[in-house]
């Protein structure tokens, strides 16, 4: 059923990793945009792989990777994170992708982590981003006057979240928009 996959970001796909995010159509959405080193990776590398706070996977679409996702601030305390994920260019943006892989994340933080809430934050020129989150429930939370500079301007920044008991209203009726018939087939055989 599911095409995309999530594997975890492992040491061997650090350096494609760093040629996507500092690609400027990745760069573009990304609160910093400074050119990443080989050294800055590794010792970031080195930094989250042991943090329970966070979670990293490299995204395969048909067995072909495509992008990064990644979940920030699990709080167990506050029973939330942030979520975030980037598709590698424009050739893999305009597909279901997007689409699959943030329900996969959904999915995971509500039933997997068991969380309350989760958060995420967009620049306010990247109306189809928080269009799209919209999509899946998330609501506007936040409004952030001039959050981050880019390229010599300050940016707003939208705060959205969703919290468990409104995605298990949508959950079923998204799974089947997005995987159509073989979504309810695996969810009947649960």
């Amino acid at each position: 059923m599911n095409d995309v996959e999530l594997i975890k970001l492992e040491i061997d796909h650090l350096e494609m990793v760093r040629n996507w995010r500092n690609s400027l159509y990745v760069s573009a959405s990304m609160y910093s945009d400074n050119e990443i080193t080989e050294e800055q990776q590794q010792k970031w590398f080195l930094k989250i792989k042991e943090d329970a706070t966070c979670k990293y996977w490299v995204v395969y679409f048909k067995g072909i990777s495509v992008g990064l996702a990644y979940l920030t601030d699990i709080n167990l305390s506050f029973d939330s994170c942030y979520m975030g994920f980037y598709l590698k260019d424009s050739s893999v943006s305009g597909t279901s992708i997007a689409a699959k892989l943030e329900f996969n994340l959904l999915e995971y933080v509500f039933t997997v982590l068991k969380l309350n809430k989760l958060r995420c934050e967009v620049f306010e020129f990247n109306k189809p981003v928080i269009s799209m989150h919209e999509k899946f429930g998330f609501r506007r939370e936040a409004f952030y006057r001039e959050h981050c500079k880019k390229n010599g301007k300050y940016e707003n920044v939208i705060g959205l979240a969703i919290l468990s008991n409104e995605w298990r209203v949508i959950a079923s009726a998204l799974g089947t928009k997005i995987y159509g018939k073989f979504f309810l087939e695996n969810k009947n055989g649960e």
